[in-house]
């Protein structure tokens, strides 16, 4: 996928992605990889919220909608927190192209778990 985390926070986690090698047939850049960006933004930015609470973070649910195609060049995508509980954690991830233009946006909710034994 080529994901590139480049701010590490648990208030604003960004990440890289190129278009090259996540296209679908049509030359646009797959749903399914904004889809990837995004858990990657949210989830990493979750295990580190919830790694105060000795627990994990797991995905719960993931939507995304698909404003516009990129076609090229790398997309930015930005984790921003809109709850950070105890047992849950809601990311709105926002995605964008080179000129800044939104391209998708994305909520992601973690459900945190007590670490399991040995990890």
């Amino acid at each position: 996928m080529g994901i590139e985390i480049t701010q590490w926070d648990v208030q604003e986690m960004i990440g890289t992605m190129p278009v090259k090698g996540n296209r679908q047939p049509f030359g646009l850049l797959h749903g399914g990889a904004n889809a990837v960006l995004a858990e990657q933004l949210g989830s990493v930015a979750s295990a580190m919220h919830a790694a105060q609470f000795g627990s994990i973070a797991v995905g719960l649910e993931l939507s995304c909608t698909h404003h516009r195609a990129a076609r090229d060049g790398v997309v930015t995508g930005v984790a921003r927190p809109i709850h950070l509980g105890r047992s849950t954690t809601t990311y709105e991830i926002v995605v964008t192209d080179e000129e800044g233009k939104r391209t998708c946006t994305a909520r992601l909710t973690c459900l945190l778990r007590p670490k399991p034994p040995g990890a």
